[in-house]
């Protein structure tokens, strides 16, 4: 791999992470315009343990709306492993682990393994896909 092209993969990766890391902030802010801007309009969730589907920009804001009203609501932090740049489009895959907290207590009360598809729109990497898995 020559030093320009390690550049570019290391300058990808560093974008995706710190997206990622302000989604976390984000989902702990209950920032849903901050959330808003890191998704892609067509963007698909699968839920961890119900695989509920969310599919689209509005109904994904809509559910962390309701997820932020809560009681006692969870905050969710993902936290990549391995970040997979294609060398032929500008998409990536991110690979990590992920839970969710009570507020309330600071208890684990979910956790798991997610993969994540990205795509650099020009302007910035979005997230285009998500999938879920719960462990605990």
């Amino acid at each position: 791999m020559g030093e320009q092209s390690l550049r570019l993969t290391t300058s990808a990766e560093l974008a995706i992470r710190l997206a990622r890391a302000a989604f976390n902030k984000a989902l702990a802010d209950g920032d849903l315009n901050a959330i808003g801007a890191i998704l892609a309009p067509d963007v698909i969730l699968v839920a961890g343990t119900d695989s509920a589907l969310l599919s689209g920009r509005k109904a994904q804001l809509a559910a962390w709306k309701r997820e932020f009203a809560a009681a006692d609501r969870t905050v969710y932090v993902r936290k990549p492993d391995t970040i997979t740049l294609s060398p032929v489009e500008p998409i990536a895959f991110e690979h990590g682990h992920w839970q969710g907290i009570t507020a309330s207590d600071g208890e684990i009360a979910a956790r798991g393994d997610y993969t994540a598809k990205w795509r650099n729109t020009g302007a910035a990497w979005t997230i285009e896909a998500e999938l879920y898995l719960t462990l605990g």
